[in-house]
């Protein structure tokens, strides 16, 4: 096997017992770190310290990623128009924070011959935060319901 010391000077091709002996003299362990290279490549390192950096190095990669939340809205077809503009600053909200927003146009009984007033909704909200976000999923109709997917256009929480 190749083996490396703990500055990174490479010691040549030793076999197994020598570089065992070897890692022993330096008070460390004996690491594989290319088991498929030909001869295998092995490491005298702390191996405590070893992991102790990769967990660090991990946790450090955790805190800098981003969590997209996705939010619903739900409406109907014959939401007031009070009521229409209290969701719609929900939504503008949940933009603004860097979420995305599902929103749900729902239809009960009768009003499923109306579907055309929940697109022309759907379309409302659109035009209506486009400055915030843009459509991420067209909206489609599922069973009883027309749902839209909406994505912020700039984060706060990537800023």
């Amino acid at each position: 096997m190749r083996l490396i010391d703990p500055d990174g000077k490479q010691l040549g091709i030793v076999p197994l017992q020598e570089a065992l002996e070897k890692a022993r003299d330096f008070g460390l362990d004996l690491v594989e770190v290319a088991p498929n290279a030909d001869p295998p490549v092995c490491r005298i390192m702390d191996y405590g310290k070893y992991k102790y950096l990769l967990s660090k190095k991990e946790h450090e990669a955790k805190k800098k990623q981003t969590i997209i939340n996705v939010k619903e809205m739900k409406l109907r077809p014959r939401t007031d128009e009070h009521d229409f503009q209290v969701k719609l600053k929900h939504i503008k909200r949940f933009l603004g924070d860097g979420d995305k927003v599902k929103v749900t146009c729902r239809f009960r009984g009768r009003e499923m011959a109306y579907t055309d007033q929940g697109m022309a909704l759907l379309q409302r909200i659109v035009e209506e935060v486009k400055d915030l976000g843009k459509v991420e999923a067209q909206p489609k109709m599922e069973g009883r319901a027309i749902t839209m997917v909406l994505a912020p256009l700039a984060t706060k929480k990537n800023q």
